[in-house]
């Protein structure tokens, strides 16, 4: 649970601005109820106050004491503010022990962070159901709210309620929320078409080497849209280009690149075919969405996709958004690195294939339910249970690749499986500069982990793992692969510093909790 520092008065005793301060410590109060599994109305009854009032907190609606805050605090176990500097969080993990049990997988956060950007192409009500409950989601969030959208959480916290203004307030845009979140390059797409000129905070996100937008600005430029990199933002000029069929070939086959792109096709009027488009998860949510307002779609789920665009979208829509594959992965991960059998319920099979299928090459026993939809009606799901293995090296090496291949986000986790197998593994990750040297931070547990380059590794198994204390990397999947190396190793492990761990997994280790696995919380 993340709190919020109160700092310390200036000797003219005036505070900094904060941006936002009400929804931010809502925010803060809401996450921390959910993480102790407390209805508003329990929060409520324990304060002495009323459910709405508590609701309205939460909404960032109504002002709050520090005398309050302390209370809820306190009832909530859980400091909502702190004066002086910030708490840092870390885990203590007991490992070696066996897990069992089923655990569902939650909604997806790349698709949720899409369906949020696309959301302000939309001058009706968007309501989107099962929303995760992350970091990354929240910021995101928090700069649609500061531009002047109307975002509202459902009293249990898991549906969002978005209204657009015919006018968005560009100029007040939440800086601090949006440089945290490299998703802000995708309001490139539906902002183009509603905006002659806008400015937006450079994208931040994790630290994975050097990723350029050139691709995102290569396929935007069709429409009109022409990007200057200035002090600390993007100056963003849009000649439009009227109603004409358009074709436009990506340069690169990325999720976010084609999400823009599409983004942009679905708000002009004419038709716009898209070829070397991504066809993973999140693409297929977002056209999901975009159908259910009228944007006629052709080819989803394939590398070309024809988007019939419309120069006003006005519709009252619901969607729900579809399970997180990459989640997935992190869940049958914990259980095979453990020895365990567990149940990982509701995992978007289509999503999985490639790692399930190397996965048996590699000698993982695991068994699939009957399928069945997800709440969306479109995505494909089943049950996965994996079963205790005597794994091998593959004999090829394992690398990713954009879908249909293996995830690009799924392939850390390999590395982890990799070291309990018999042999020795070459993994490639080409995509990014930098994220294969977080990885070889497992060889502090015991793994033989030797980074080859920047993007190669050898993993020679199997680990005899073991208990030690670890700084979290600042990238999420190799902070959570380590986390779950932890689970294998024998004795207690620390990991330091793990809030990054929140930007993508809502309350992960409490999770792993429930499949018994020990870990503990704690702050400096």
């Amino acid at each position: 649970m993340t709190t919020t520092t109160l700092p310390v008065p200036t000797s003219t005793g005036s505070f900094p601005v904060i941006q936002d301060p009400l929804a931010h410590v809502g925010s803060l109060v809401r996450s921390a109820r959910q993480h102790r599994g407390l209805t508003q109305a329990q929060l409520a009854e324990r304060l002495a106050t009323s459910q709405s009032a508590i609701h309205r907190i939460e909404q960032g609606a109504q002002n709050v004491s520090l005398e309050m805050l302390t209370r809820i605090g306190a009832a909530l176990d859980s400091p909502i503010v702190t004066l002086g500097g910030p708490q840092r969080t870390h885990l203590r993990v007991q490992g070696g022990q066996t897990l069992s049990g089923r655990i569902d997988v939650n909604t997806s956060k790349n698709g949720a962070v899409a369906l949020l950007c696309a959301s302000l192409l939309n001058r009706g009500t968007t309501r989107l159901r099962n929303v995760a409950r992350i970091v990354e989601v929240d910021r995101i969030v928090e700069v649609l709210r500061s531009i002047g959208v109307r975002a509202v959480w459902s009293p249990d916290g898991r549906d969002l309620e978005i209204v657009v203004p015919r006018h968005l307030d560009l100029d007040a845009i939440d800086v601090d929320a949006a440089r945290r979140t490299r998703s802000i390059i995708m309001f490139l797409g539906p902002l183009l078409g509603l905006e002659d000129e806008f400015r937006l905070p450079y994208a931040g996100g994790c630290d994975l080497g050097t990723r350029t937008v050139e691709p995102h600005l290569i396929g935007l430029r069709p429409f009109g849209l022409d990007v200057t990199a200035t002090a600390g933002d993007y100056h963003a000029l849009v000649a439009r280009a009227g109603a004409q069929d358009l074709s436009i070939v990506l340069t690169e086959r990325g999720d976010t690149v084609t999400e823009n792109v599409i983004m942009a096709a679905a708000g002009r009027e004419g038709v716009t075919t898209i070829r070397n488009a991504s066809p993973n998860y999140m693409v297929q949510d977002l056209c999901f969405y975009l159908e259910l307002l009228g944007v006629r779609i052709d080819g989803i789920g394939t590398t070309t996709l024809r988007v019939h665009g419309l120069a006003a979208i006005d519709a009252d829509v619901e969607y729900a958004v579809s399970e997180d594959p990459v989640e997935a992965m992190s869940l049958l991960t914990a259980g095979i690195v453990t020895g365990s059998e567990i149940t990982v319920g509701r995992v978007p099979i289509e999503f999985m294939e490639i790692e399930l299928a190397t996965l048996a090459e590699m000698g993982l026993r695991y068994t699939l339910s009957e399928e069945y939809a997800a709440a969306n009606g479109r995505t494909r799901l089943v049950d996965v249970t994996v079963h205790p293995s005597d794994l091998r090296a593959p004999i090829d090496k394992i690398h990713p690749m954009p879908f249909p291949g293996l995830n690009i986000d799924n392939l850390p986790f390999f590395v982890a499986i990799a070291a309990c197998a018999e042999g020795s593994t070459l993994v490639h990750d080409w995509v990014y500069e930098g994220r294969a040297i977080h990885l070889t931070d497992l060889t502090r547990l015991g793994a033989d982990v030797r980074l080859l380059d920047a993007h190669r590794l050898q993993v020679s198994g199997p680990t005899h793992w073991s208990g030690a204390e670890v700084s979290c990397p600042p990238a999420l999947r190799p902070a959570v692969v380590i986390l779950l190396g932890m689970l294998a190793a024998k004795g207690t492990s620390v990991l330091r510093d793990v809030d990054i761990i929140a930007r993508g997994y809502e309350q992960l280790q409490d999770r792993l909790v429930e499949l018994g696995a020990q870990i503990e919380t704690f702050r400096d």
